[in-house]
């Protein structure tokens, strides 16, 4: 049996079924083994990690422990009382929108690619050719925050790290925005977003992709990248504070247990705290050399439950409320036993989007697709409601192809 257990409750002979953390953060090959040692508890503690999952059936108990059911019940009855709270209205239609979000995740990620290159080359960044590329992400995001974002899910292994930066800028931006920050602070914050992980241009290939456990050394060479950045940044006269802010304190944590500098609480700065979100966020929805990406609506919990320790919760709740609970994108299946792609969430109750439905899956068969609108009645263009998001891989769909309909 699957349990959530906190971390002081950790012995010898527990199967660790999921250490509930972003692959960076614990130094295992893995996310499942038995505890052999009280070195490995110790790892688990000073990682930062407050609460694990354990496997009854392949190791010791706790017998007050609550199921992982019981656990992701309780988050799901939160998040339902989060979900009636209003959130930003888009502009434009996702199907306006996709076409000029393409163009600007095409040149973004060029950018970045270059940035990267000049760093690893001792060049000062030329902050004036970054700018425009921030602007054009930012009239995107509010145009349609979806389109981008949407979009900058899909990623592969050779443009992840370009994309991932581009991701964060998206998303920081669309975030800024729903928490109505003034225009300035929002383009200086994307600025940050963009440049955050320029300090991994120094960082050999061989340590940033290895599919394999880091050794402590390789740790502490991935670790200095947030340093390592801020130094490289500097070096540019027209960059300023809070592109340097974001760029060194984005791995820190609110309990202390991040890095470099281990601050805590209100030493990290807000546009910090809400970066440090969106980079975990983006992170481990992204498929790797070392691990395979969650979907955007497990994530999304994810953040959730780690708030409790890692992150500000108002601020993660606020993410959520900007992404959507069931982000443009997610595959959701239906009430109905229909599967469709969330393509916009309603501004008031973010568990009754609008989704493109396409895949019935009593009858393992496409269907015509339509757009439901999950907040309307039956015979309405509503009638149906999500029961949970699914995994594309599990049906063999590929639910992008149905973001807009023909």
């Amino acid at each position: 049996m699957l349990k959530k257990v906190d971390s002081s409750q950790l012995k010898v002979g527990m199967f660790i079924h999921d250490l509930s953390c972003d692959w960076m953060s614990h130094p295992f090959m893995r996310n499942r083994f038995l505890l052999s040692s009280e070195d490995e508890i110790r790892k688990i503690v000073q990682a930062g990690i407050h609460d694990v999952v354990i496997d009854s059936d392949k190791g010791l108990d706790v017998q007050d422990a609550p199921t992982l059911q019981e656990a992701q019940e309780a988050t799901e009855r939160e998040l339902t009382e989060l979900a009636a709270k209003p959130v930003t209205v888009m502009r434009v239609s996702l199907g306006e929108e996709l076409s000029r979000a393409a163009q600007v995740r095409h040149q973004a990620s060029s950018l970045v690619r270059s940035v990267m290159a000049d760093a690893r080359l001792g060049k000062a960044i030329e902050i004036g050719q970054v700018q425009p590329v921030v602007q054009n992400i930012t009239e995107s995001i509010l145009r349609n925050p979806g389109a981008l974002v949407g979009l900058l899910r899909i990623k592969n292994k050779d443009d992840y790290t370009f994309l991932h930066s581009v991701s964060v800028c998206a998303l920081l931006v669309a975030f800024c925005n729903s928490r109505g920050m003034a225009p300035e602070v929002t383009r200086q914050a994307g600025l940050g977003g963009l440049l955050h992980d320029t300090g991994k241009a120094l960082v050999p290939d061989d340590v940033l992709n290895k599919p394999a456990a880091l050794t402590d050394e390789e740790f502490a060479v991935i670790r200095k990248h947030p340093e390592d950045g801020y130094n490289i940044l500097k070096q540019s006269p027209e960059i300023n504070d809070i592109a340097l802010d974001i760029t060194l304190h984005h791995h820190e944590r609110c309990d202390g247990s991040g890095y470099p500098h281990k601050l805590s609480g209100t030493q990290i700065s807000e546009l910090a705290q809400m970066a440090a979100i969106v980079d975990v966020y983006d992170a481990i929805t992204a498929d790797r050399c070392y691990h395979k990406g969650m979907s955007a609506a497990a994530a999304l919990r994810k953040i959730y439950e780690w708030s409790k320790f890692h992150f500000n919760p108002q601020y993660a709740q606020e993410f959520m409320r900007c992404v959507g609970i069931y982000p443009v994108g997610t595959l959701v299946l239906l009430e109905s036993g229909r599967l469709g792609v969330v393509v916009e969430p309603h501004e008031t109750n973010l568990l009754a989007p609008k989704v493109n439905v396409f895949f019935h899956t009593k009858r393992n068969a496409y269907i015509k697709p339509e757009t439901v609108d999950l907040a309307r009645g039956i015979g309405f263009g509503g009638g149906d409601k999500i029961v949970g998001h699914e995994s594309a891989a599990k049906w063999n769909v590929d639910p992008m192809r149905f973001l807009t309909l023909a």
